[in-house]
């Protein structure tokens, strides 16, 4: 997935009303920017933090630049929670998901287990239909170890008993954390934020339900999912 401008850099204000953000630029001009994350956003929402964001033209909107990243010393994180469901689309379409990429068609959004909707369905010849739920990931309080979730997330939980039901009833599940920073190479679940997430994780775990965990590369020009991580759990 590449950005769709060129990003600019500049120092984080403030985070407020969980969608908007205070950014000064290096010209030292403030903007208010778009934060696609409703999420706690714990260790990247401080003031003074490097932040990229891309700048649009479109008269359509209200807001002329959208926060994507902020930089750390080790590198890059993706603050957007669409991204994930992008960047793993785009894999699993290439076949660069390795557990996966013996299904040949993708389906987005697919209604299932009654009102609820899955990221992805794969199928195949020969296959079971896969259902797919993508996680986005930012949260590292341990370096190295990415965390999910990073506040207590309901909906999160729903999912997993979703995609246990589909596993209990003899489909395939499949639970796939993208983790969006470039200085992880583990992630394990965050039990302290959310245990009953936790607890909904090992439910769907005895079910039958498959987890998988990748690290995107992210950069100034785009993010793509790159490599597999280890679950620590």
């Amino acid at each position: 997935m590449q950005f769709a401008a060129p990003l600019v850099p500049g120092t984080l204000i403030r985070r407020y009303k969980r969608f908007l953000a205070d950014v000064r630029l290096g010209s030292g001009r403030e903007v208010t920017a778009h934060c696609a994350n409703p999420g706690a956003m714990m260790g990247l929402a401080a003031p003074g933090l490097k932040v990229w964001l891309e700048p649009n033209a479109d008269p359509r909107r209200k807001l002329r630049f959208a926060w994507r990243l902020v930089e750390t010393p080790d590198g890059f994180v993706g603050i957007d929670t669409a991204v994930p469901n992008r960047v793993v689309g785009e894999a699993l379409a290439a076949g660069r998901v390795a557990e996966l990429s013996a299904y040949r068609t993708v389906r987005r959004e697919v209604r299932y287990a009654g009102n609820s909707r899955v990221d992805f369905v794969l199928s195949g010849d020969g296959l079971p239909d896969a259902h797919v739920e993508v996680k986005n990931v930012h949260l590292m309080r341990t370096a190295g170890l990415a965390e999910f979730p990073d506040s207590v997330t309901a909906r999160g939980a729903r999912h997993l008993d979703a995609l246990a039901g589909v596993a209990a009833a003899g489909g395939r599940a499949v639970l796939l954390y993208c983790v969006q920073r470039t200085d992880c190479t583990a992630l394990a679940l965050a039990r302290d934020i959310d245990p009953r997430y936790a607890a909904a994780a090992a439910r769907a775990a005895a079910a039958g339900v498959e987890t998988l965990a990748y690290a995107a590369a992210v950069g100034r020009d785009g993010i793509a999912l790159d490599r597999p991580l280890r679950m620590d759990n």
